[in-house]
Parts: structure tokens; C-alpha cells; sequence
């Protein structure tokens, strides 16, 4: 249920409400009340992917007791709250309309769950939804598809309490379970790990749909499994600090489980990316992870940052706005902001289509992505222009991709601006690619500063001019009173992308 905050303001004058109105921006602040934490997010909801503005998270352990006697624990709702009581008074300082308060496995189960909301409203003046578990699953793998379009597999959501499992097909959430398997609940329950083992691989080889699954990847959501996903990335020295798009082949993963699952708690907290509040509940966390991966095939653990809250905002978007991609928005909005030719993006795409004769459609569209990417860096010093859009590319929240096409887009874009491909800061992000796309992206970024050196930008020259491969010769044909007349900057750079194709020859035709 949505909180209209304007009702528990102070009157405003007909002049004041005006200049609110002129001035609201387009952002929805949504409370997430989970079983281990409950959290504030406020969103920018005017594109495609929710951009959260804001964010604080406070670690209550509303579930704790449910485990245990079926009650929420007086204490964590005391502290709940307080919390709630906060986040109220943030949304409504930041001038946020509309605040939804999510409630999730802990208020679902407990017998004193109707009485805490109750509480809520009367302490807080706020609404509590409270999710059924299939709503919950759902709107987490609305999360995993806000941000992965594309993805098809099972989605899996850990919370503090439960466990949500969905599968993905054809870009849906189509179907799913909950379990009772959350961390919290699991401390203050009776259940070995062998029960806990058993019961998990029941509940999945019992759910057609997910038994059927072969082959296809794991999405995790869930805070417990993004402390794994830290951990992991600690003890593999990875070079980019970033949850979201993490992919972990499927030994990996099991065996960051094990080693997870059999530490203390004293070697937990050796660990730089562990929270100390979750040293206790994270090696159940591992113990559900290793038993899912048990009972599923799939070769592939990816990683997503978007779940709930953002399935939640995603859900409630126009249907014309879910149907958009997600990384060719982003990366349009970043282009119509910053770049000096923002319009020539698509023709530069056509203009160097042979240059790619097998690739793939996921291939085509980062391709694409990369390419509206090539002239945001304009206003960059040009001795740091390559390292800027590197950076920046490579750790911009709002491109919602794997790490491996991340690494490929910036690393195009590097070359494009003239980086050294031997240059130190590129070498630990070349080891996210494979020899396919490594290859691609040297030989992206070497046709793009040929697109600009000919075109400077403008739309005629791309739209006159041939790229073409034929018997191991690169064949740039120029239309006959060429605006712009070739030099030895275009030939230089005909032949480095030459160089880059593998081909013997490069070849100007005028």
C-alpha cells in the first residue's frame, strides 16, 4: 500500500503546494521490512532501470524469534520501529510523495504479525503491505528481469526468513516456491544440515518446472548471498568490487559455499568484506547456497543487485517503459547528455556491421552500447581521456550488464580515445574476457577512431562510405566529392584497424 506523506504534513499554503508541485521529482521511496533488515530506498523512477537516489539499511533482526517460538521478537520490533519512524521523516524531508512499506517473511509467518502492523500504523501513521510468499517471489524475479532482461533460468531470493526460488522463461517470471530456509529462521530452528540438505533437494526435484531446468544459469538475490558474492571476490583478488553481474562458475560457487559454511566466526571476521552483524547468520546463508547448487545443474551463479524493492518499482512502471532494454537506454541517456554528436551513434552501428559478420544478437546489442558510449568524453583532458572513460564505464551503476561485457565496453571505448592496450590499469579487467570478445573490442575501438577521424562526428560521410572485407583485405571506399577528403591521420588509422582485423591488407579507394 502507497503512504501519501503529504497527508501527515503541516498544511501548506495554495502558493507553497504550487511551487512543490513544479519542483517534485519523479522519485518513489520504498521500505523493505525483512526478516533480518529493514531497509530505505529511494528511487528515481524516470527511466528504464530505478536509480536509487538513496539508501540505509539498519540491521533489526525482525525474524529472529520466529524460528524459534513463532513470535517477532518485542525487542527488534521495538527497534523496528524506531527505524521505520526515521525513514519516515527522511522520505518526507526529501520531499518524496509516496512511500511504500514492503513486509516480507517474518510479519508473513509470525503469529504476532497482524498485532506489529497494527502497531506500525498507530506508532508511525504508515501502512504495511504485507507480500504473500508467490508476490514475494515474484517481484523478486521482477528485480532480476528489470535489470537482466533476458535472463532465463531460476531465480533464487534469500531473505532473512525465506527462501524465494522462480523460474525465468522467455523474459517472465513463470513460476516458483517458497521455502521456509531463511537464515534466521534456520538459527532458531531444530534442523540439521543434512535435514536442511534433504528438504531443499525434495522441494526442487519435486517442482517440475525447476527440475527441468538443465543448463541454464542461477540468479541470487539477497543480502546474505551478496556477502558470499564479497566474499568470493576477496579471495579471488577480483579486480572489479561490484555484486551486480558477478558470474561464478558453478565449482566456484560450491566451493566458496563450503569454505563459507565451515568457518568460525572468528575467521569470518578476519575477512574485510563481512559485516560484523552478519557473522552469525552467514554461514547459513553458505549452507542453502551449497544445498541449492546441490540439487540444481546449472553452470553458471550469476549475481544480481536488483531484487524486491526494485521489482516492486519496475512492476508499477507503464508497460511501454518495462518493454525498453535496460543498457540501451542507459547508455542513450548517458549519450544525449554528454556526447557531442549523441545523433550519429546509429549510424557509426551500420557503418561498421561488417566488420562483425558472426555476431551474435547479444553481441550486436553491447556492441551498440558501446558504440553511444564513444563520444561522452569529450569534455575529458585529453592526456586522461582513455583512463577517464575506462573508469567511469567500467563502474557506472546505471549500466545494468555482466562484468564481461562491462570489462568490453570500456575497454573499446579506451582504445577509442587512443589507450595503450599494454597500459597497467587495463590488464586485471582483460582477464573478465574471453579471446572472442577481447578481440571484438580491440577491433571496435580501433574502427570507432576511424569513424571519427572520417566523419568528425557527422552523419554524411558514415552514410557515403563502405567499409568492406574481401579475400584478407579491409576496403574503406570513399564516395566520390567526399566532404571530408582523406589524409594521412584516415590511413594511419585504416591500418591499425586493419592490424586489429587480422587482415593483410588495408586499402583506400577514393
Amino acid at each position: 500500500m502507497t503512504m501519501a506523506l503529504d497527508k501527515v504534513r503541516k498544511p501548506r499554503s495554495r502558493k507553497e503546494k504550487s511551487s512543490d508541485q513544479a519542483e517534485r521529482r519523479p522519485w518513489r521511496a520504498v521500505v523493505d521490512i525483512g526478516s533480518n533488515s529493514v531497509r530505505l530506498v529511494v528511487f528515481d523512477v524516470s527511466q528504464r532501470i530505478p536509480q536509487p537516489v538513496f539508501n540505509e539499511k539498519v540491521l533489526c533482526g525482525l525474524g529472529r524469534g520466529v524460528g524459534r517460538d513463532g513470535q517477532l521478537d518485542e525487542d527488534s520490533m521495538e527497534a523496528t520501529l524506531a527505524t521505520l519512524t526515521r525513514f519516515k521523516g527522511l522520505a518526507r524531508a526529501m520531499d518524496v510523495t509516496e512511500l511504500d512499506l514492503l513486509a516480507t517473511a517474518a510479519v508473513r509467518d509470525a503469529s504476532n504479525g497482524e498485532d506489529f502492523v497494527s502497531r506500525v500504523q498507530e506508532h508511525c501513521g504508515l501502512d504495511v503491505q504485507v507480500l504473500s510468499g508467490r508476490e514475494e517471489a515474484r517481484l523478486s524475479a521482477q528485480g532480476v528481469l528489470a535489470g537482466f532482461p533476458f535472463a532465463e533460468g531460476l531465480m533464487g531470493d534469500l531473505g532473512g526468513g525465506s527462501l524465494e526460488l522462480v523460474v525465468l522463461e522467455d523474459g517472465q517470471a513463470v513460476d516458483g516456491i517458497t521455502l521456509p530456509f531463511g537464515p534466521l529462521r534456520l538459527i532458531g530452528g531444530s534442523k540439521s544440515p543434512s535435514e536442511i540438505r534433504d528438504a531443499v533437494g525434495d522441494a526442487l526435484s519435486g517442482h517440475k518446472r525447476i527440475a527441468a531446468l538443465n543448463d541454464k544459469p542461477f540468479y541470487c538475490v539477497g543480502g546474505g548471498w551478496r556477502a558470499l558474492a564479497r566474499i568470493g571476490m576477496e579471495q579471488m583478488r577480483y579486480p572489479l568490487h561490484m555484486i551486480h553481474g558477478f558470474r561464478l562458475e558453478r565449482d566456484e560457487a560450491l566451493e566458496l559455499a563450503t569454505l563459507v559454511r565451515v568457518m568460525s566466526k572468528r575467521s569470518l571476521a578476519r575477512l574485510n568484506s563481512v559485516s560484523k552483524r552478519r557473522l552469525e547468520t552467514l554461514p547459513y546463508a553458505a549452507l542453502v547456497f551449497e544445498c541449492v547448487l546441490e540439487a540444481l545443474s546449472a553452470p553458471d551463479i550469476v549475481f544480481s543487485a536488483l531484487g524486491l524493492r526494485e521489482g516492486y518499482v519496475f512492476d508499477r512502471m507503464p508497460e511501454r517503459l518495462q518493454r525498453i532494454d535496460p543498457l540501451l537506454d542507459a547508455t542513450q541517456n548517458w549519450a544525449a547528455r554528454d556526447a557531442r554528436f549523441p545523433h550519429s551513434a546509429p549510424a557509426i552501428s551500420l557503418w561498421l556491421e561488417p566488420l562483425f559478420p558472426t555476431a551474435s544478437d547479444a553481441e550486436k546489442r553491447i556492441i551498440a552500447a558501446a558504440v553511444q558510449l564513444s563520444d561522452v568524453g569529450w569534455r575529458e583532458h585529453p592526456d586522461y581521456r582513455a583512463e577517464q572513460m575506462f573508469l567511469r564505464i567500467l563502474r557506472s551503476a546505471s549500466l545494468s550488464i555482466a562484468h564481461g561485457e562491462r570489462s568490453f565496453m570500456a575497454l573499446a571505448v579506451f582504445l577509442r580515445y587512443g589507450g595503450d592496450l599494454e597500459a597497467e590499469l587495463i590488464q586485471p579487467f582483460r582477464t573478465l574476457l574471453d579471446q572472442r570478445q577481447e578481440k571484438q573490442a580491440i577491433v571496435l575501438g580501433a574502427a570507432l577512431r576511424l569513424a571519427y577521424a572520417l566523419s568528425g562526428g557527422s552523419l554524411d560521410m558514415l552514410q557515403r562510405s563502405r567499409l568492406s572485407i574481401l579475400d584478407d583485405e579491409l576496403t574503406l571506399t570513399l564516395p566520390d566529392g567526399a566532404t571530408v577528403p582523406a589524409g594521412t591521420v584516415l590511413e594511419r588509422r585504416l591500418d591499425n584497424l586493419s592490424r586489429a582485423l587480422g587482415t593483410t591488407k588495408a586499402r583506400l579507394v577514393r
